[in-house]
């Protein structure tokens, strides 16, 4: 007995999905995904859906006649269609535009697309029209730019744009993001497919690459040919005589046609491509006459005129009375007040916003009191020096001017929760310690920001981000109450802020990418795109907060470099960035979460945190590149608070010391109070552990409790999801 253990054999496709489908594809360029397009025809019940878009900048112009015919025979052959009008991506590239002129435009360009499918006698009830802004700037739209960004590299998301974002050495950061909003479009709007221009093609092809690896699906595409502009050029709305607008008076028409390239040494000028995927495509299955030669497609009528049986001026002026019978018909369905206002709103001149206003103001002289708190504020620190006309040490002094007991000093220190806590998230507390002992009244705010460690080659996953910044704030706020800072400092996670990923937010975010390039935004290591996004979050977060001085790690002075630039895009004044030393890790260099063997963790135990730091370099009597020294001074006087430093030695090394400060420790070490016992290394060493571990030890004990024991499991839990 036969087996059915092959394939089923495919149900055959009937003629009605045949004629559909060969509507939907003809006159196309290039179709992908086309299988799967058939499949949906043939569904019972099922009614494809696809969306075209355009950003809302120029006016419209008689270009959009090819992708409105084509939008004639999806709504023909029974396929619901989006018109997707991207103000975003307008707003984006005209940073002087109002979102009055851009919603202005888009009405316009509601009317006049609605006017062009009428004129072309195309039902438009299973027409759909959406705002990008509808939903482009909404939590989850974002989050999966920021996924599909750790997805794409540099590389990858300029390749996919480089036919329809200007190409230059450094491109803008926006231009980057570019395709993978339109890819995300496809998501967002619900549908089966993408329809655009050829020049969409690389963008399509990573939306059919990437969204997949999201579980976002694919979709199908399908691409019409670019039709050239009336100079040969890509027809343009920033190429005015490339093009002819849609509501052009005729006497405007006929000119433009009169002097468009048009010459049998160029078959492929826009005059003959107007032919090709406009004017047959609109008259068919009928035939046009000129000069008494009838033509039912246009091989016949391109042959005639290569042949000399038509002339220049004839093709132009058969063209030229087609487009003003047609075009009058879309004049006359636009003759509202509805367009004449929205055209007046959406293309008169836009103010320029940005002139200065009045002269530059005088900064107050600061009181003796807050000159002295300015010198504690900038020794041993960095006030980072001027960027962008932005002098930092002149705003230091407007804001010490506003400072007294009564109304402290308000600092900001962004912590990105990657790896591990450890030590060296604790500097910037003890810095304020000090402060706040030599008198400075002071408050710093702790903002833990989660959202960098995932951008950043997804260093944090992204289902467990969430826990990650909590097990940060906690391991914070252990130290403070440990610290005695309690009064003094405070901790919030960027989550929890008002603001954090709202609209304006959003917007802003993408303002940021719209004022920097790819190269100065390139801080992280690796290709993904979205390690350009880091600066971008540290600065919107940071503001959220609207400190009065932001402290970074002296490694870190590209933040504030990018701050001064990033902040003015968005309208807000920059804050002062003050530089500290950081803390070194036991090899060295910087103590940092991607060097695990060589980072102090609080919840080592003490026999790992003797070990880490009795391999550290410790060469007697050198202070070069000493990491015991740095440790001693950084963080074990800060922490011992004015109590002396016991250093035990045994009585063959000099018998105990104790000092009471860096200098007297320094000189212990390369000198001695007795020249024969300089102070041995081991001995150095086993005193900053002591005061290390002594902190840690009360932090230790917090960890140890259930509660916050699990949370430190569950922030470096593995990924659940791939």
């Amino acid at each position: 007995m036969a087996t059915n253990a092959g394939k089923a054999e495919a149900e055959p496709i009937s003629e009605e999905v045949l004629q559909r489908r060969a509507l939907v594809l003809r006159n196309l360029q290039e179709s992908l995904g086309v299988d799967k397009l058939t499949k949906q025809l043939a569904t019972q019940g099922k009614v494809p859906h696809l969306y075209w878009g355009t950003a809302t900048t120029g006016k419209p112009h008689v270009g959009y006649l090819v992708p409105m015919r084509k939008i004639a025979d999806f709504l023909q052959a029974g396929l619901k269609v989006t018109i997707l009008f991207a103000d975003l991506h307008a707003f984006l590239d005209n940073m002087k535009s109002t979102w009055e002129l851009l919603d202005n435009r888009v009405v316009y360009y509601q009317c006049v697309i609605k006017a062009l499918l009428q004129s072309l006698d195309v039902p438009i009830d299973r027409l759909h029209f959406v705002k990008g802004t509808e939903y482009q700037l909404s939590r989850a739209f974002t989050d999966d730019v920021l996924r599909l960004c750790t997805q794409v590299s540099q590389r990858d998301a300029l390749r996919a744009g480089a036919e329809v974002v200007k190409q230059v050495e450094s491109p803008l950061l926006s231009g980057l993001l570019y395709p993978l909003l339109q890819a995300l479009d496809e998501q967002y709007l619900k549908v089966d497919g993408q329809f655009g221009g050829v020049d969409q093609r690389k963008i399509f092809i990573l939306a059919e690459e990437q969204l997949p690896k999201l579980k976002l699906g694919k979709r199908w595409h399908l691409m019409n040919p670019m039709v050239p502009g009336l100079t040969g050029t890509k027809m343009s709305s920033s190429e005015e005589d490339s093009k002819i607008d849609v509501l052009d008076d005729p006497e405007v028409v006929l000119s433009k046609i009169k002097g468009a390239v048009c010459s049998r040494e160029e078959p492929d000028n826009g005059v003959l491509s107007f032919y090709n995927f406009v004017l047959f495509p609109i008259v068919s299955p009928n035939s046009i006459q000129i000069q008494n030669q009838e033509f039912f497609d246009f091989d016949s009528l391109k042959s005639a005129f290569l042949d000399g049986k038509l002339s220049e001026e004839e093709l132009k002026s058969f063209l030229a009375e087609f487009l003003v019978s047609l075009l009058s018909k879309v004049r006359s369905r636009c003759d509202t007040d509805e367009v004449r206002n929205a055209k007046e709103k959406g293309y008169g001149k836009i103010s320029d916003a940005s002139a200065s206003a009045g002269g530059e103001t005088q900064t107050p002289a600061l009181s003796q009191e807050q000159l002295a708190w300015k010198d504690l504020l900038i020794t041993g620190n960095e006030v980072l020096p001027n960027q962008d006309q932005f002098d930092s040490i002149k705003e230091l002094d407007s804001v010490l001017s506003t400072v007294s007991s009564s109304k402290p000093l308000q600092l900001t220190f962004v912590a990105h929760a990657k790896g591990k806590f450890h030590l060296g998230f604790v500097a910037p507390l003890l810095r304020v310690k000090e402060l706040a002992a030599a008198g400075v009244p002071i408050h710093l705010t702790v903002l833990v920001s989660d959202i960098e460690a995932y951008l950043d080659n997804q260093k944090v996953a992204w289902d467990v981000i969430e826990k990650r910044a909590e097990y940060f704030k906690e391991m914070f706020l252990s130290v403070i109450n440990h610290l005695k800072l309690n009064e003094l400092v405070n901790v919030k996670i960027a989550a929890g802020l008002d603001g954090y990923f709202s609209s304006n937010y959003v917007l802003d975010f993408y303002k940021m990418a719209s004022a920097v390039t790819r190269d100065e935004t390139t801080i992280c290591e690796g290709t993904a795109l979205s390690g350009n996004l880091v600066s971008l979050f540290y600065s919107l977060n940071a503001r959220l907060v609207n400190p009065q001085l932001l402290i970074v790690g002296n490694d870190s002075t590209h933040f504030a470099d990018l701050s001064y630039k990033l902040l003015r895009s968005v309208g807000t004044a920059p804050v002062v960035h003050m530089a500290i030393p950081t803390v070194p890790g036991c090899d060295g260099k910087k103590m940092s979460c991607s060097s695990p063997d060589f980072l102090l963790d609080p919840l080592d135990t003490p026999k790992q945190t003797k070990t880490k730091i009795a391999r550290s370099f410790c060469e007697p009597q050198n202070l070069n590149d000493n990491v015991a020294m740095m440790l001693a001074e950084q963080v074990a006087f800060p922490i011992l608070d004015g109590a002396v430093l016991n250093i035990s030695r045994s009585p063959d090394n000099g018998g105990d010391v104790a000092v009471s400060n860096y200098k007297e420790l320094e000189h212990e070490f390369v000198t001695g109070t007795n020249p024969s016992f300089p102070l041995h290394p081991g001995d150095l060493k086993n005193a900053v552990v002591g005061v290390i571990n002594g902190l840690f030890d009360k932090i230790r004990a917090d960890f140890a409790e259930k509660p916050k024991a699990k949370l430190v499991t569950d922030a470096f839990a593995k990924s659940k999801k791939k």
